[in-house]
């Protein structure tokens, strides 16, 4: 991410298909003192005093989140995931999430984990700054492979390792753009069961995506093997860094008491961020309120934005790198169904230097997908992400990076 930065702020003349950010064009500022006022409002009619209600905005809150009771409500209406609230951690953004899961999950080197790949920068970031190596699962075209992920398994335990978890996006994965099938994720729980394997699910892209979406695992899980992380930077607004992990698996301590991963989770969080904003969970949980749980209805307009970008871009790169020229080139992408990202397969290294040269000579700036990749590769492929461009600079930047890609294909530039 430093590195795309320093690009982009050597090259403010290029247009970006880089950032994963929401679309802003939605947001109005007024709208987070109406959803602060909201959630005041609700709190008062619930039977908080303005003592309570003034203790819960300005001193530091429970660990584990303010808002988990209207936050599994959200769960229960928009995802059909029906868990306690005592069951929700609410974490400052999906990263801290992943942290506090990777943390828990893994006792020592001889726990594995394991990831899709190529996958989200972030899960590895996390693992990295606990020390804790990750195993790839190679996706296939469509994602998810249940032979690789089989073959992984049984590669570890041969090294005397146990795996864990398996960390993977089923919905407009970033940084492929695939999604998994309602076979694969019935499949994929199936083999969680007999491998004593956890999924450690993240989906943010679903509910800003067209059409209905496929159930998550988690409202599939019915042995709960799956751990559930959650964030509201794309349906409500990145700003607020808030997300959520559900950890509805029981615990068993040395002494054996019983508890909930959930629990867990928060103690390892009292040590890191102590508690989640209120003010943070107050602006969201009043978004929640006001949805009336259905932030699928609100996000409605920007999951046609996002639909009409994806479709545009695509159209745009057929129309400069049509199918003939793409064979003779030895270039193709995917046509992910939503999300904010595709992949591009191009037959040059998509590395750093390529990225350079891209931005100073012809204007525009992507991603090397080799940095999704933990196990190594990617080397020629690129990412586009489509959320946060215009339409008219959906229309110049396929251009101009189809004049790249034809340049960089014949030879060096």
């Amino acid at each position: 991410m430093t590195f795309l930065n320093e690009v982009t702020l050597r090259y403010p003349d290029a247009i970006s298909f880089a950032p994963g950010r929401p679309y802003d064009g939605f947001f109005d500022t007024e709208q987070i003192f109406g959803y602060l006022r909201g959630y005041l409002d609700n709190e008062a009619a619930r039977g908080s005093s303005p003592e309570r209600i003034r203790t819960l905005m300005y001193q530091y809150g429970p660990v584990a989140g303010q808002i988990r009771d209207i936050v599994a409500d959200w769960l229960r209406t928009d995802e059909r995931i029906d868990v306690a609230p005592e069951s929700v951690v609410v974490t400052v953004g999906a990263q801290e999430a992943m942290l506090l899961v990777l943390r828990a999950l893994v006792g020592g080197p001889e726990d594995a984990v394991l990831v899709a790949s190529p996958s989200f920068m972030g899960i590895t970031g996390a693992a990295r700054l606990l020390d804790i190596p990750v195993t790839p699962v190679p996706e296939g075209p469509d994602g998810y492979r249940r032979d690789a992920l089989e073959a992984a398994i049984e590669r570890e335990r041969a090294r005397g390792r146990r795996p864990r978890a398996f960390y993977v996006i089923p919905d407009h994965s970033n940084p492929s753009g695939t999604t998994m099938g309602l076979r694969d994720r019935t499949e994929l729980l199936e083999l969680a069961a007999r491998h004593d394997l956890l999924i450690v699910e993240d989906s943010p892209y679903r509910l800003v995506s067209p059409g209905p979406p496929p159930p998550t695992l988690k409202s599939l899980d019915r042995a709960r093997r799956v751990v559930h992380i959650g964030s509201f930077a794309k349906t409500v607004f990145p700003g607020a860094r808030l997300g959520f992990v559900v950890a509805d698996q029981p615990v068993v301590d040395g002494a054996g008491r019983e508890s909930l991963l959930a629990d867990e989770l928060a103690k390892i969080k009292s040590m890191v961020t102590v508690n989640t904003p209120s003010l943070s969970q107050a602006v969201v949980a009043g978004a929640l309120l006001a949805a009336r749980g259905r932030l699928s209805e609100l996000n409605a307009k920007a999951a046609v934005h996002y639909d009409e970008a994806l479709r545009h871009t695509l159209r745009e790169l057929e129309a400069r790198l049509p199918a003939d020229r793409r064979a003779a080139l030895g270039v193709r992408w995917n046509t992910p169904s939503g999300g904010f990202f595709l992949g591009v397969r191009v037959p040059f290294r998509a590395d750093n230097a390529a990225l350079v040269r891209s931005a100073e000579r012809f204007g525009v700036i992507w991603t090397p997908m080799s940095y999704f990749y933990p196990g190594g590769g990617g080397s020629h492929e690129l990412r586009l992400s489509i959320s946060y461009v215009t339409p008219r600079e959906i229309t110049e930047g396929t251009a101009r990076l189809a004049r790249f890609i034809e340049a960089a294909a014949s030879g060096p530039l």
